[in-house]
């Protein structure tokens, strides 16, 4: 059981991208580009049912799963722990935003109270994923090579998510750039997950 929840970190980065993409073929005409991957989930979407259950709750999981993986194998280095904590913090804020679904429209000027709970555990999704690559960079107890990969990391996803901010003012192509934003973090986690194994 341990072998498995230790391939945890990297069964969540695939598994992510190849949920999303199949939650995505039951939506007619979903657009990548302009809708965000929330939106397969939100209220009265063909596919509001069916994309937590693929995506939330089991991606959710997984990150949990890989989260006490670091706290119990690493309790011994702070740094590594905590890093533990902010990866069981986004598998928890995953169920949440399965739960609470957002708004059929993005752009609504009076979001639901399921829409408002759902974009700050969002937010805390997004906090959690720069925190932990943050401690990596500043921890010396890492090599070089991580250090800067996820600096690297942290610099892109900050870079996406500020052209997701004027895509979506501009209602143009936020989905790009929210999925290049995430993908940042998706990839560190992917990367770090086989660096702790190794």
């Amino acid at each position: 059981m341990e072998s498995l929840i230790q391939y945890s970190g990297i069964a969540a980065s695939v598994w992510i991208v190849v949920g999303i993409y199949t939650a995505s073929l039951f939506y007619p005409n979903f657009s990548h580009s302009r809708q965000f991957c929330s939106e397969l989930g939100a209220f009265g979407s063909p596919t509001q049912q069916l994309s937590p259950l693929i995506n939330n709750y089991p991606l959710g999981a997984l990150f949990i799963l890989f989260g006490y993986y670091l706290v119990s194998t690493f309790s011994g280095h702070f740094p590594t722990a905590i890093i533990g904590i902010m990866v069981i913090i986004h598998g928890v804020c995953t169920w949440v935003c399965g739960f609470f679904p957002m708004d059929a429209d993005p752009y609504t000027k009076k979001p639901s109270r399921s829409c408002s709970i759902h974009s700050w555990s969002g937010m805390f999704m997004i906090l959690s994923f720069l925190i932990a690559p943050a401690i990596v960079v500043f921890s010396s107890y890492y090599q070089p090579f991580i250090r800067l990969f996820s600096l690297i990391c942290i610099a892109g996803c900050a870079y996406f998510t500020f052209k997701l901010k004027a895509a979506f003012k501009a209602e143009t192509v936020p989905g790009t750039y929210q999925r290049l934003s995430y993908g940042f973090q998706i990839l560190w986690l992917f990367v770090y997950s086989f660096f702790v194994l190794a």
